[in-house]
């Protein structure tokens, strides 16, 4: 099965070095490793692949005993995920309207029978999100992430721990919502924010 385990980070260097790393562990096929942000992304003959946080599909799966023809069968099912307008450049660049969307990145040892597959597709990449020099050669396929603002609102309405006292290692403050990534925002004593994950904050005893 496909995507199964699948471990996912906020922020990673690659999610295809994770992979790798996961692939030569010993990790079963199918295992998908994804991120909303990557500091490294590979591309072909060492170039980069950059993108703001949450507005790319990056993601790199293991596979064993892979097909011979899996970076063209990797090109076609992306194609179809970017619509009937979607074209291929050989080898691993999928493109809408002549500017590049997405690219595939197939890297491994064939001879020890397996291979990580890195997708990168631009989802929510806005023109101004691209750097000025590939703001006329690449682009994204104009998708919202549509479920991040109506699920933040709906969480915010039903917040139990607004206005709560919140502790953590080395501060207190008050439970003020959550931000665009889910993250706990805490009001401080001295009239700042700061935010913080679930596994750094204790319950004041009028939260528990």
């Amino acid at each position: 099965m496909l995507g199964t385990p699948r471990i996912h980070h906020r922020q990673t260097d690659s999610t295809s070095s994770r992979a790798r790393e996961l692939a030569l562990a010993g990790a079963p096929h199918g295992t998908l490793v994804t991120a909303a942000e990557q500091s490294a992304g590979r591309g072909r003959q060492g170039r980069t692949w950059s993108a703001p946080p949450g507005r790319a599909l990056l993601m790199s799966l293991v596979l064993r005993d892979p097909p011979t023809l899996l970076p063209l069968a990797a090109a076609v099912a992306v194609a179809d995920v970017c619509g009937p307008g979607a074209r291929i450049k050989w080898p691993n660049d999928v493109w809408l309207d002549g500017r590049k969307a997405a690219g595939i990145l197939v890297e491994g040892r064939p001879f020890e029978g397996w291979a990580v597959l890195g997708i990168g597709l631009n989802v929510a990449m806005r023109r101004e999100d691209f750097p000025p020099e590939l703001q006329d050669l690449a682009t994204g396929l104009g998708r919202e992430p549509a479920e991040l603002e109506p699920t933040l609102a709906a969480w915010r309405e039903r917040d139990a721990l607004l206005g709560s006292e919140v502790t953590w290692n080395g501060g207190r403050g008050i439970a003020a919502g959550v931000d665009s990534s889910g993250q706990l925002v805490v009001e401080l004593e001295d009239g700042g924010t700061t935010s913080l994950g679930a596994g750094e904050v204790h319950l004041g005893p009028s939260a528990t």
